[in-house]
């Protein structure tokens, strides 16, 4: 009787920490949102000559980011965000294997290895056989990689990127990953993933140990510009915008500076995890403030690639989150009010918007697996 109570106890812990990572989904209705918080945007050069092909590719993904989550950020910056500034843009179809509408796990996993896979899926096919991801080709062929996120780094998007796991939730799986890939930065929470184990390891003294310098923000990290980076901001995910601060922009230019030491090039992945979560909530002003701050980030990738002229920029989603319509705004005052049909997904396409060397490839309208096909193919793998 002891024995059943006691794995009861544990099936419950596993369920309460699972949820906890999901705990994101509860609805907070909220339509109104006016902004005060108004920045401005990259001064992209016009005419400027890039490489026809690039040496650096940053790749930006605004989790649950439609054409909606878009227009609203720029209302709420009066006119223009720096997303809006990026000349080539295209839009890609989200669909899953198994599932008209696909969740982050699938949508993250056809981005970053080329193959569609059934919801929950992480770096797996439809078999749950293990497929090589743009991060791990890339630094297979002697480029610099890194990650960067809002959420948890072993949340669905990052992970789907250096882990292969059959089930999105087992997070202390897919932290183990991270010592099976030699990834040069990675940047996020979920630091309880890596230390907090049943297994009892502790991967944070094991990166050391693979010389990885290890910090508990951006901030601690100041002096460091190459070797091996991992920054674990929080136990779990990352607080909301403007809780955070400036992190996700921080961190973006973080990555940047230390893997830009690579001659041959590098691979980049910054997500804007939570502007999903602002949709499942049905929440305008999270969506909107997590938008403006992903933009931020997107900021700071162009204005490398502005100067830099061998880096492609490119920003999406991995689908759409509430089925957000804007109803109404006002752009010379940051006003946006907003309605949602669901506090789920939807199957709308997402689009895709690029800069840079190679930006030309990203117009029209393709399936998702089509990013990671122009990625590795521009990087001539």
């Amino acid at each position: 009787m002891k024995h059943l109570f006691l794995t009861f106890l544990f099936l419950l812990a596993v369920v309460v920490s699972t949820n906890a990572q999901e705990d994101y989904k509860d609805k907070d209705l909220k339509k109104y949102f006016e902004n005060t918080e108004f920045y401005s945007v990259v001064d992209l050069p016009q005419n400027a000559k890039f490489k026809k092909k690039p040496k650096n590719i940053i790749l930006l993904i605004g989790d649950g980011m439609g054409v909606a989550q878009v227009f609203s950020a720029i209302t709420a910056n009066k006119g223009t965000i720096n997303m809006s500034q990026m000349p080539h843009v295209g839009f890609s179809q989200t669909q899953s294997a198994d599932n008209y509408i696909t969740d982050s796990g699938a949508g993250g996993t056809a981005l970053a290895t080329g193959q569609r896979t059934y919801n929950g899926a992480i770096g797996v096919d439809v078999n749950k056989k293990t497929i090589p991801t743009i991060l791990e080709i890339s630094e297979k062929n002697g480029l610099a990689t890194g990650l960067v996120s809002t959420s948890a780094i072993t949340h669905a998007t990052p992970a789907s990127f250096i882990s292969h796991v059959p089930d999105r939730n087992l997070y202390e799986d897919i932290a183990a990953d991270f010592l099976k890939v030699e990834i040069d930065v990675f940047i996020g929470g979920g630091k309880d993933f890596f230390t907090q184990r049943k297994d009892g390891r502790n991967l944070v003294d094991e990166l050391k140990q693979k010389n990885y310098q290890v910090y508990n923000s951006v901030e601690e990290s100041k002096g460091v510009e190459s070797g091996l980076l991992a920054i674990l901001t929080s136990e779990k995910h990352n607080e909301v915008y403007p809780n955070r601060g400036n992190m996700l922009p921080e961190a973006t230019q973080k990555a940047i500076q230390v893997l830009q030491n690579n001659k041959k090039g590098f691979f980049l992945m910054v997500e804007g995890s939570m502007i999903d979560w602002g949709g499942h909530a049905n929440n305008t002003e999270y969506i909107v403030q997590e938008s403006l701050d992903f933009d931020r980030a997107v900021g700071k990738a162009l204005e490398f690639a502005a100067s830099n002229k061998e880096t492609l920029v490119i920003v999406t989603a991995d689908h759409e989150t509430g089925g957000m319509a804007i109803e109404g705004g006002s752009m010379t005052e940051g006003k946006v009010n907003a309605n949602y049909t669901t506090g789920g997904h939807t199957a709308i396409m997402v689009p895709v918007f690029a800069y840079g060397a190679g930006a030309d490839n990203f117009a029209g309208i393709y399936n998702n697996t089509e990013v990671f096909a122009k990625m590795k193919s521009l990087f001539g793998f």
